[in-house]
């Protein structure tokens, strides 16, 4: 068995799986000392919001959150695991304060639709920090993904795991999976982004094509744009149904 095939057998039967040391340590840095601005710009705009401290939309918000969206082995893996046409639902950060938990710490899936053997969202984790036990590392339920339930709290616990795991390594998840954040009990905050992905024929949760400048969609490249649902655009007239298949903003194949 080759290592992808590992790697699909688990995301398959467990729901969730670790590859080590995706991201070089210098990216990581560059990540980490985005987000930092970003959090604190919105604390001091949006302070009382029921999710403070999480930011949206990271691709707006640093040059190299952006080009995360590019990366060749996120990518590679999302096309292997889930669909090479999958496009960004939501991307945001999760972040765990000393002492804290976060919005995340309920039990709870990131899809509300269960569709026996048919995956409709993936997500994304990308630890900025190493995630441990004492930090907050997500607890998870293997194979709940393909329960149409939650479990109980109690039955949660009783068989949870943790994603453990080190900064730059990347965490992909079947979006149906059981999983809580934990508490952090060290004295240092522990910052991750998140990405969640679902199929081309799907809404987004923002109008990523509307919502992001004109530069920063000219920055990407094919992979990126396709994420932020370049190529499933609607038509606003005829004359932009009747385009050439080439000059499409609905690109035939999406599927």
């Amino acid at each position: 068995m080759t290592e992808l095939e590992r790697i699909k057998q688990q995301f398959d039967t467990v729901g969730a799986v670790v590859v080590p040391a995706v991201f070089h340590n210098d990216l990581i840095e560059q990540l980490l000392a985005e987000l930092e601005i970003a959090i604190a710009e919105d604390l001091q705009l949006r302070p009382d919001v029921f999710d403070a401290g999480m930011v949206h939309n990271c691709m707006t918000r640093g040059k190299t959150m952006l080009a995360l969206l590019d990366h060749p082995v996120l990518n590679s893996y999302l096309s292997e695991l889930f669909t090479p046409h999958c496009i960004v639902y939501a991307y945001q950060s999760s972040s765990l304060h000393p002492s804290e938990g976060n919005y995340g710490s309920r039990i709870h899936v990131d899809c509300p639709r269960f569709i026996p053997d048919y995956v409709t969202n993936i997500g994304v984790i990308i630890p900025l920090t190493d995630f441990t036990a004492e930090n907050g590392a997500t607890y998870y339920l293997a194979g709940s993904h393909r329960q149409s339930e939650l479990p109980s709290e109690q039955g949660f616990y009783a068989q949870a795991q943790r994603l453990v795991c080190c900064k730059g390594d990347l965490i992909l998840f079947n979006a149906r999976l059981a999983h809580a954040a934990g508490i952090n009990t060290t004295p240092r905050t522990r910052h991750a982004l998140t990405i969640n992905l679902c199929r081309p024929y799907m809404r987004q949760r923002f109008d990523f094509p509307r919502l992001m400048s004109k530069q920063q969609i000219e920055s990407l490249g094919e992979n990126g744009r396709k994420l932020i649902g370049m190529n499933v655009r609607m038509p606003v007239s005829l004359d932009e149904f009747y385009l050439p298949v080439d000059q499409r903003l609905y690109k035939p194949g999406q599927e």
